[in-house]
């Protein structure tokens, strides 16, 4: 195991040389109205440009008010928490939201509000399962759920279905997880970091996108859930320090030792899942990604200059 795991470590994998940034859109003549749930997600302002390049008509649904800046897209403000939505229905549905949500919403229907859809889920629904932490396992079980429940009403309704497991996104400044830390580093010039052994694969919210794109209408990923890593792992100490590096700023390397890190688990009950997983892998396997979609994720590569310039 350990020859095995330092041969990837650092290394780009699934052909992640050529971004996904420099891979052709598919091309859909004309192009299907798109129903979009989570629009104003990291994902979802990442498809936005994509759809908008391919001249998509998109529905956009969001539980925020949204200022319409673009004509092609119709803005809804909607909670599928409380059924399904007044809108016309669409060749694809394209969902980055809660699934549960989603699946509930669909079966108060008896006619398929679209032909396509794609969801995304979270690799978490496997690398969660057996954690020690039980908010962790009980966060598995609800997405396994959630996925059954979606596949259900997929099933029933005649919809044909693809659900991404995606590892870590990160890319656009608007996630909590990298871009929360750099951003708590820009104020305190201190930059924390655990010390661990475990490989990460954080993926881009575009190659996120990206996938999600290229799995609509495609008979070869219909049906199944597919996983999406970056086109990088690397060991979880290794990806805090590029973070720190790309920081526009000088900030002090803080290694948290493996004695502070349980205590603060102990203290801090929501670190302590975090924390219990600095030694294991959280990766995912791309090769129904790069086989069926045709979809090669970047290496990880921050750009948190850019991060802190979103308004979040």
């Amino acid at each position: 195991m350990g020859k095995v795991r330092a041969a990837v470590v650092g290394q780009a994998i699934n052909c992640a040389d050529t971004s996904s940034r420099d891979a052709a859109l598919p091309d859909f003549d004309p192009p299907p109205r798109v129903l979009l749930t989570g629009a104003t997600s990291q994902i979802g302002r990442a498809l936005m440009p994509m759809l908008h390049a391919q001249g998509h008509r998109v529905v956009a649904l969001s539980r925020a008010e949204q200022a319409p800046e673009d004509l092609s897209v119709e803005w809804h403000r909607v909670d599928l928490a409380e059924g399904w939505p007044d809108v016309t229905a669409c060749e694809w549905l394209i969902s980055f939201g809660p699934m549960q949500a989603l699946a509930n919403a669909l079966s108060t229907l008896s006619a398929a509000p679209c032909q396509w859809l794609v969801a995304t889920s979270s690799m978490s629904a496997e690398s969660k399962r057996n954690s020690i932490v039980a908010e962790d396992r009980a966060l598995s079980a609800s997405l396994r759920q959630a996925e059954s429940a979606l596949i259900t009403q997929c099933e029933r309704l005649g919809i044909g279905w693809t659900v991404l497991r995606p590892t870590m996104i990160y890319g656009l400044g608007v996630d909590e997880n990298l871009s929360l830390i750099a951003r708590r580093a820009l104020q305190t010039r201190l930059f924390p970091y655990p010390k661990g052994q475990g490989l990460r694969q954080p993926v881009h919210a575009e190659d996120v996108a990206l996938a999600a794109l290229h799995a609509m209408d495609n008979s070869s990923a219909q049906g199944k859930i597919i996983e999406i890593g970056g086109g990088e792992r690397i060991r979880i100490d290794d990806m805090f320090r590029r973070l720190r590096d790309d920081m526009p700023v000088w900030t002090m390397p803080l290694p948290v030792p493996r004695w502070l890190m349980q205590l603060a688990g102990k203290s801090m009950p929501k670190l302590r899942g975090a924390l219990s997983r600095v030694d294991d892998d959280l990766v995912a396997n791309n090769h129904q990604l790069t086989m069926l979609l045709d979809v090669h994720p970047r290496g990880f590569s921050p750009d948190v200059t850019r991060w802190l310039e979103v308004k979040r």
